[in-house]
């Protein structure tokens, strides 16, 4: 039976962790060429050089024959979170949603950063973690003809995977879109704590 899966941790530094835990690196295969993963693992036994420390197979091979990569993930923006406590808070807080329409507090974000501008061209607002979800699957190349229709008329066909272009799962898209709504709480925490 395989085990097909997609575990992306994310880490204020991921060399920290990766120093600590018995790990090898994956592959991947780009322009014929094999070459490290940028942020795949395995922290099981699978048929690796042990000079590179680096899986001798390509990662989605390894995945067909049940290997389990890990996605370690450098996530710079969690260097500001004080404690587990402090992230707790900043999730459970809702998030100054109408700032997303404040181009210098948008250009500031995560993820969403680059997309003021089709970020407006959107009828509804961006005004729940479902539809920001939404929103970072359009701005991908194979959702792209959904910017500009109503939330509801999205919904029917954003997470339909494609195989024409690179496209978020709804997985990514609402982890994503917490780490959003954490990063715009850290900034508005930011700005009041100067006032």
């Amino acid at each position: 039976m395989n085990f097909n899966s997609d575990v992306d941790i994310d880490f204020p530094d991921r060399q920290q962790v990766l120093n600590v835990i018995k790990h090898i690196g994956a592959s991947i295969i780009k322009d014929g060429n094999k070459t490290s993963h940028n942020t795949g693992i395995y922290v099981t036994e699978i048929p690796h050089d042990p000079i590179n420390n680096r899986a001798t197979i390509d990662y989605h091979d390894a995945e067909e024959r049940g290997y389990i990569k890990l996605d370690f993930l450098n996530v710079g923006l969690y260097s500001q979170v004080r404690d587990e406590k402090h992230l707790t808070q900043l999730m459970e807080q809702e998030p100054p949603w109408h700032r997303l329409y404040e181009k210098e507090f948008c250009a500031r974000l995560s993820h969403i950063g680059n997309h003021y501008d089709i970020l407006l061209r959107m009828p509804e607002a961006v005004n729940t973690i479902a539809r920001l979800a939404m929103f970072l699957a359009v701005i991908r190349p194979a959702k792209r003809h959904l910017i500009g229709l109503q939330w509801n008329e999205v919904a029917k066909t954003v997470w339909e995977k494609t195989d024409e272009s690179y496209s978020f799962k709804m997985s990514h898209s609402i982890s994503y879109s917490h780490l959003v709504a954490v990063h715009m709480n850290l900034i508005n925490e930011e700005v009041n704590q100067l006032f």
